[in-house]
């Protein structure tokens, strides 16, 4: 198939093109920040705001892995003058309605509240681009397919999440010990994410729909650091120093905090849908946690 990629140099986007790459024709619209040339790639330098070389060719999937606003959307679908036969919008399961009671699922109402503060921002920026989308492509024509992957870790993340861990265990011999924080979070092993795209590529049960993309096990700070010690094994272990914080400690001292802390902060997502429909299965965590270590650990230990 002939897929168009926006963004997709960085972490999901470029783990995606790293699998597709082989059995698709792939162009890769960005602003150049990272070459993907290695892989085999037509690369296109430019902002998806500008118009492109791409933009009168047929695409029969638009992968857009970059959108932030109902603007990056709209304005891209109308630089792309040539047919496209499916786009699909990367999206997050922070669309959903802030309720730390209800496990959310694709039918769960998206969030119409203004939140405060950049993570609020971001919210509305993907409901809108999400609502954009929906919109123009079906005054356009176009199969349009929304994945919303839960926290996204493993090689190549950019996102000082699981990585900040791993630097702290490698390079400080520490890690924190959170003492009062009570929340629940779930990942989505990137690798995983990029082949529910490949899932989705032409997949007429696909279109129209959107779809949770969440691994089955729920975790909190607690059981995130004990797999994460059980990946890092005995040997870089040696010496390490638990810190006992509350959550407020760490924010003030610089710790980072990346998941949810609280009961409040908690988001858990039904990812039923895509099992049923797409045939998703998601890596263990243990398993998932094993690669990422060992690919930071080159990194860290350099």
């Amino acid at each position: 198939m002939k897929l168009l990629v926006i963004g997709g140099s960085y972490f999901y986007g470029r783990v995606f093109v790293m699998e597709a790459a082989g059995g698709h024709e792939i162009t890769v619209w960005n602003r150049g920040t990272y070459s993907m040339k290695e892989f085999g790639v037509r690369e296109v330098r430019a902002d998806r705001r500008e118009q492109a070389a791409v933009c009168a060719e047929d695409f029969d999937v638009v992968i857009d892995f970059c959108a932030y606003g109902a603007e990056d959307v709209l304005t891209t679908l109308e630089h792309l003058t040539g047919k496209i036969g499916q786009y699909l919008l990367v999206s997050t399961v922070d669309v959903y309605e802030r309720d730390p009671s209800k496990v959310k699922a694709e039918s769960t109402p998206l969030e119409e509240r203004s939140i405060p503060g950049e993570a609020g921002a971001y919210i509305a920026g993907k409901v809108s681009a999400e609502r954009a989308a929906v919109k123009a492509c079906g005054e356009r024509g176009i199969p349009c397919t929304l994945l919303r992957p839960a926290i996204l870790y493993g090689p190549y993340n950019y996102a000082p999440r699981e990585s900040a861990y791993i630097g702290m265990l490698l390079q400080n011999h520490a890690l924190p010990q959170f003492t009062d924080a009570d929340g629940k979070f779930q990942f989505v092993y990137v690798k995983d994410a990029a082949h529910a795209i490949l899932k989705c590529l032409g997949n007429e049960k696909a279109f129209g729909m959107a779809y949770n993309l969440c691994m089955d096990q729920v975790l909190t700070y607690e059981s995130f650091f004990e797999t994460l010690k059980r990946a890092a094994g005995p040997e870089d272990l040696e010496g390490l120093t638990e810190v006992p914080l509350t959550v407020e400690q760490a924010v003030s001292q610089g710790v980072p905090v990346p998941f949810p802390a609280t009961e409040a902060e908690t988001h858990l997502c039904d990812n039923s849908k895509a099992k049923t429909e797409l045939g998703m299965s998601y890596t263990d965590f243990e398993e998932g946690m094993r690669r990422t270590y060992r690919a930071f650990r080159n990194v860290y230990k350099q």
